[in-house]
């Protein structure tokens, strides 16, 4: 059984249910970590605090990933990281299933508040990059932002949680484990309505299949990072723009609309159809 922590030393915590450590592990690898951005753009500002922050992610993945001390936690900490070297073909399929992943994720909320107004105010509530004085700064603390969110975040949910759940229950119950939590943590921000519910969760699903069915974390990072750049740069700063689109119940059905719908079914199709390939590609040792 995957522990991080031996028992000889630390005997309460072997004592808990693997399920317990697994949840525990994986919400501090995720939350601890990502928060450390914030603290720096606020206090060092952009582009020094983006340089504190890559190195500090290059350290975070370093050591997360089996590096550094201690070592008798090494090996439970590559596991955890699911480390290991994608082939030329999981590359192709698990590019192809971020991107696509991205896509849907956005097509989501664009038919969301073509349903219901877009809240612009409440959605960006705790989002406010007017501090920084250049656009081309925002833009730089809009990839860090989203970069120290996608690898933290996989990291800890997607690895740290996961996998031991998958070790130990198997995907289905670590995929539902991982992404209820994923729901949960992210309920606190401002733009968690009720309508984004479903679409974090169904987000959650599609990372935790991607790393299962990759037995890497590499492409969820990508995927997530992706979604998060286009989450930060329009619907929570509106750096790139702002959604103006009025809801269907004004606009009728129109065509606008009816691409969202094709987008989204047609990118959920791509990611699922790209997860079934990594299935089949990946040794089922890596999944084991």
């Amino acid at each position: 059984m995957m522990t991080l922590l031996p028992s000889r030393h630390f005997s309460g915590w072997a004592r808990l249910p693997t399920a317990l450590r697994a949840i525990i592990s994986g919400l501090l690898m995720a939350l601890i970590p990502a928060n450390v951005w914030p603290l720096l753009l606020l206090n060092l500002g952009v582009p020094l605090a983006a340089v504190v922050e890559v190195a500090f992610l290059a350290l975070y993945v370093w050591w997360a990933s089996g590096g550094g001390p201690p070592r008798r936690t090494q090996a439970a900490r590559a596991t955890a990281f699911r480390r290991g070297i994608p082939t030329p073909t999981q590359w192709s399929w698990g590019l192809i299933a971020a991107l696509f992943f991205a896509i849907s994720i956005h097509a989501s909320i664009v038919l969301l508040f073509r349903i219901v107004p877009y809240p612009m105010a409440t959605f960006r509530q705790g989002y406010d990059f007017s501090f920084i004085p250049s656009l081309p700064l925002k833009w730089i603390a809009v990839v860090v932002s989203a970069t120290s969110a996608g690898i933290c975040e996989e990291t800890g949910f997607r690895g740290y949680m996961q996998r031991p759940l998958e070790l130990r229950h198997g995907a289905p119950v670590a995929v539902l484990i991982s992404s209820l939590f994923f729901t949960a943590v992210h309920l606190t921000k401002g733009w968690a309505m009720a309508g984004m519910v479903p679409i974090v969760f169904g987000a959650g699903v599609l990372l935790g299949l991607l790393a299962w069915s990759s037995g890497s974390l590499i492409f969820g990072m990508i995927g997530h990072v992706m979604m998060d750049i286009g989450l930060f740069a329009y619907w929570w700063t509106g750096v790139a723009g702002n959604f103006t689109a009025k809801p269907i119940s004004e606009t009728g059905v129109d065509q606008p609309f009816l691409i969202a719908c094709a987008v989204l079914a047609t990118s959920l199709l791509i990611v699922l159809l790209s997860i079934l390939k990594l299935r089949r590609k990946t040794p089922s040792t890596a999944r084991s």
